[in-house]
């Protein structure tokens, strides 16, 4: 609850465009443009495009860095776990059974939904106006010099 004197903050400058958080986290995780929901996200695998083809929208500064990483690690590691650990207690075999079972299954899903998830915290970043998407750049002084943020 605010006071009188407290105000909404909001970072990124002051767009009066209305981002909606779950659709632009859905249309990222189905790898479409976050703002148009038509535009192709990805030019390969895991790099997005610069700008996207239908609305133009400028993808290029965002900084999903291991986040998408560490949430296939999170949403992997419980869904194999739970499977393990239900076929343990049904199925008793070996170890290498075990290992020759799960460790691919374990590769195999992370490689499915690592692109998916990653769409997902571009689509995040671009709803919120992070790094850069609100217009301006995040984190920059015009009198500091240039910024240490990488080509």
């Amino acid at each position: 609850m605010q006071s009188d004197g407290e105000q909404t903050v909001r970072f990124g400058g002051s767009d009066p465009v209305d981002r909606p958080l779950g659709r632009s986290i859905k249309r990222g995780l189905t790898c479409r443009c976050p703002a148009c929901g038509e535009g192709r996200l990805f030019r390969a695998f895991l790099k997005p495009v610069d700008h996207c083809s239908v609305c133009g929208e400028d993808i290029s500064h965002h900084r999903a860095d291991d986040l998408p990483a560490y949430l296939v690690i999170v949403v992997v590691g419980h869904v194999l776990m739970t499977g393990y650990m239900l076929t343990d207690m049904i199925l008793r075999v070996s170890p290498w059974v075990h290992l020759a079972i799960w460790a691919p299954l374990a590769v195999l899903a992370a490689i499915a939904t690592i692109q998916p998830i990653k769409g997902g915290v571009i689509g995040l970043q671009w709803a919120n106006r992070m790094h850069g998407f609100g217009g301006g750049e995040d984190g920059t002084d015009s009198t500091s010099g240039p910024s240490n943020r990488p080509n």
